[in-house]
């Protein structure tokens, strides 16, 4: 029978896209807002740790410069410096006096740095600590003669200028990645004479603290730079000023009375480095949404059209002829008439059909039970309902060789009245049924045949595969395509036939009950075709069935091996007795 589409289900087409239209909308904008959430949460952490970056390193170096003030403002460390006198005099005041002044902050700082103290008084020990080459690794001090410093660069360009108390960076500090504050010390007799230098170095990894706020494995990269000139003066991160545009976010914070700011750059990579995520859970949410939403209009739509349902089975009766059955509705709608309309005409045909043909048809009825045992007469119908169909559509080629293959067949079935045929024409009348079924779906399914020539001449009793070939389109097919699998084969005295499907298979329910005979799931009498082979060669034998729902379905049928002479001795022999 042809299926249908029920029109409430039809209704479901434009639901269904008007919700994933809403789905995808939805989706969108909630991944707009959460992408932009993101970029302004990142943003927020980066400017924090900015912050918290800008005040460590204005509070170290505002230590640093109590450092330097302490030393500046002691007389007694002033007098020290200027001491002149025996080695062993100055022996002592470096001991008493000028050491004990340099390495007090030394253990009083929180990271590690360098005090170096360049003096003019050439009676002075000198005293050189770690290697000025090397990271700094622990705080140490150094007292070293002004000739080591005349010949450089920074002091010949400061030497005499008006500047103090400044930052910079000299010798190796750019390539150890520090930072130099250096201080004069004047004589506290006239406040002009130059006594020497102080310049103390830190590491600006540490002066920045901990980098941890600022993702530089993601991409982000964080310098400090001159206000003045721009210059970098320190960077952690591969960052290149050529690679950035409109897309990376730039932040700066500036070090309050530094002269120098802290720049962050931050790439779209890691302003959207969640992205992909969100957008897989937004996708799932909407998915989600969109079967719960599809589920509700599912089940909406089936109960509005039970009453459609309920008419559509009523018409269908009619068509296979049962004027029987009859509809009620409740209420007062066009439902209501409709079955009210149905029921009168039922009535009325029902009673035209006992008045006027329900002889012919008696007679006609025992003529059908008389060959109800060897043809099928759900194919039959459906068969000739598609020569009907083709006929009218003027598919002549194709109404002949339909024509032709169902004559082939039922002569085939019928056998001139014989029980057992040969294997080779059991698979020759399955053989013609598939192509009417070509006929009908072309190339839709795909058949391989795999028998042993050993089994061709068997004797077996008729119609026993065909059954199980039409079940296979009748219930298994679900796809737009289907292949079905025959095989046969000798095992011992016995012959093993297969009929292999990929359909929709069976849940193990619904193969015991047609095993059982109490399904009508079975196609055109599976249960027939195993009593019949059990009633004629004992209960040994038959047809078992495994299917996985979803999977496919495989059918066995046990056999005994019989040649045509076998038979006929067997047939004597039972003739005989």
């Amino acid at each position: 029978m042809k299926r249908y589409m029920p029109f409430t289900y039809k209704m479901m087409i434009p639901y269904l896209l008007l919700v994933l239209f809403t789905d995808a909308v939805i989706g969108y904008i909630s991944y707009a807002m959460l992408v932009g959430t993101r970029t302004d949460m990142a943003e927020t952490n980066i400017r924090t740790g900015m912050k918290q970056a800008s005040s460590n390193i204005r509070y170290q170096m505002d230590e640093i410069q109590r450092m330097s003030d302490t030393l500046f403002g002691s007389l007694s460390f002033q007098r020290a410096l200027q001491k002149k006198g025996t080695p062993y005099d100055i022996y002592l005041v470096m001991l008493d006096e000028i050491v004990p002044q340099i390495t007090s902050p030394l253990k009083l700082f929180g990271n590690h740095i360098r005090l170096m103290l360049y003096t003019f008084n050439e009676d002075l020990n000198i005293v050189s600590g770690d290697n000025l080459d090397e990271q700094i690794k622990r705080s140490d001090y150094y007292i070293l003669s002004y000739h080591d410093i005349e010949n450089t660069t920074w002091y010949k360009n400061n030497k005499d200028s008006e500047l103090d108390n400044i930052w910079m960076q000299i010798d190796t500090d750019r390539k150890l990645g520090n930072i130099s504050h250096i201080r004069r010390l004047v004589s506290y007799s006239d406040y002009k004479t130059v006594i020497g230098y102080v310049r103390i170095t830190a590491s600006l990894s540490d002066l920045f603290g901990n980098f941890a706020t600022f993702p530089v494995d993601q991409g982000v990269t964080v310098r400090l730079r001159k206000s003045d000139t721009n210059e970098i003066i320190f960077q952690r991160g591969d960052g290149d000023d050529k690679q950035v545009n409109d897309r990376f976010l730039t932040l700066q914070e500036t070090i309050q009375d530094s002269g120098f700011y802290i720049e962050a750059v931050v790439p779209p990579s890691y302003l959207h480095k969640d992205a992909g995520t969100m957008q897989r859970i937004i996708f799932a949410v909407c998915a989600i949404s969109f079967l719960v939403m599809a589920c509700i209009g599912l089940l909406v739509a089936r109960l509005s059209g039970r009453k459609m349902s309920r008419i559509v089975t009523l018409v269908r009766s009619f068509q296979e002829g049962n004027f029987q059955k009859r509809i009620r509705f409740s209420g007062n709608d066009e439902f209501r008439q409709i079955a009210d309309a149905f029921n009168i005409m039922a009535k009325n045909i029902q009673d035209l059909i006992s008045s006027v043909y329900v002889q012919d048809i008696k007679r006609k009825q025992a003529e059908l039970e008389a060959l109800q045992s060897q043809i099928n007469p759900h194919f039959l119908y459906n068969t000739l309902s598609t020569i009907s169909s083709l006929a009218n559509l003027g598919e002549t080629r194709k109404v002949t060789e339909m024509v032709q293959g169902l004559s082939r067949f039922y002569r085939l079935t019928l056998n001139q009245g014989h029980v057992e045929i040969e294997m080779e024409q059991e698979l020759l009348q399955v053989e013609t049924y598939l192509e009417i079924q070509k006929v009908k779906y072309a190339d839709a399914f795909a058949v391989y045949v795999d028998v042993e020539p050993e089994i061709m001449k068997a004797v077996v009793i008729k119609v026993i595969l065909q059954p199980f070939v039409e079940n296979v389109f009748k219930h298994a097919w679900f796809d737009e395509s289907i292949a079905i699998r025959i095989s046969g084969r000798r095992v011992g005295d016995e012959i093993e036939l297969k009929v292999i499907d990929n359909g929709i298979g069976m849940r193990e329910d619904t193969v015991e009950r047609i095993l059982a005979g109490k399904s009508e799931t079975g196609g055109y009498g599976v249960k027939n075709v195993d009593e019949r082979i059990k009633l004629k060669y004992g209960q040994g034998y038959g047809v078992t069935i495994a299917s996985i729902y979803g999977a496919g379905t495989t059918v066995r049928i046990r056999l005994p091996y019989e040649s045509a002479e076998d038979a006929a001795r067997r047939d004597d022999e039972t003739a005989y007795l």
